[in-house]
């Protein structure tokens, strides 16, 4: 009992990740910087849909990218660390569909990769060195592709 009280006490003073969940609102923690790119410098030269590209990183050391709509709403997240993210946290309510995509591998093997509807994940690696990407092809702006995130 005390050690389980000693252990609650240390993860309330650990620092929180700070990100948003895929198809939600773009986080507002002090570790993320704000870079805006327009669409034009990714995609076409015609294209003029802006849009901007959140960077934190989690306290594992992951590096995570969320692609933040004009309309305020992240519609694809980038990561790469030595370990893969809190997918539950980072996914929101996607969680259980790359969940159930990555249902036919044994757990942990091999990379999950579905492109099927109107959500796509692509996440691979190995230990020290994981990276992915999960968008909702519906929300992408104008002109912006989905070999667009990384």
């Amino acid at each position: 009992m005390i050690l389980t009280k000693a252990a609650l006490a240390v993860a309330a003073m650990l620092p929180l990740a700070s990100f948003a969940a895929l198809g939600g609102a773009p986080s507002l923690g002090t570790t993320s910087h704000s870079l805006l790119r327009s669409a034009a410098a990714v995609a076409t030269p015609a294209a003029t849909a802006p849009y901007t590209v959140r960077e934190s990183s989690d306290t594992d050391g992951v590096r995570i990218r969320e692609y933040v709509s004009p309309g305020n709403v992240v519609f694809a997240v980038a990561w790469q660390g030595p370990v893969r993210p809190d997918m539950n946290a980072l996914l929101g309510n996607y969680f259980q569909r790359a969940a159930s995509a990555g249902a036919g591998h044994p757990r942990g093997t091999g990379p999950l990769i579905d492109r099927s509807g109107d959500f796509q994940i692509e996440s691979v690696g190995r230990p020290g060195s994981f990276f992915g990407k999960a968008l909702l092809p519906r929300l992408l702006p104008a002109h912006v592709r989905a070999e667009d995130i990384q």
